[in-house]
């Protein structure tokens, strides 16, 4: 099953957590939380986020900004 555009999923083949952005071909098409490079995943091997999932790469984010590392 496609995921729709915005959802927080995890690519089982390396575990990130990325948003929807978009499908493509084959392929789902992911953006880590907070911008960045855009990944193409398998639409097999993604799963939807847990809660747990999601606050983790929030609070990463939320945290690698206030020390400056991203803006």
């Amino acid at each position: 099953m496609r995921e729709p555009v915005g959802s927080y999923v995890v690519d089982t083949r390396n575990g990130k957590v990325g948003i929807v952005m978009g499908h493509e071909g084959p392929y789902t098409q992911l953006r880590p939380h907070g911008g960045g490079r855009e990944w193409d995943a398998d639409p097999g091997a993604v799963r939807r986020a847990t809660p747990r999932e999601r606050i983790g790469v929030a609070t990463a984010y939320a945290n690698a900004r206030s020390r400056g590392e991203v803006s």
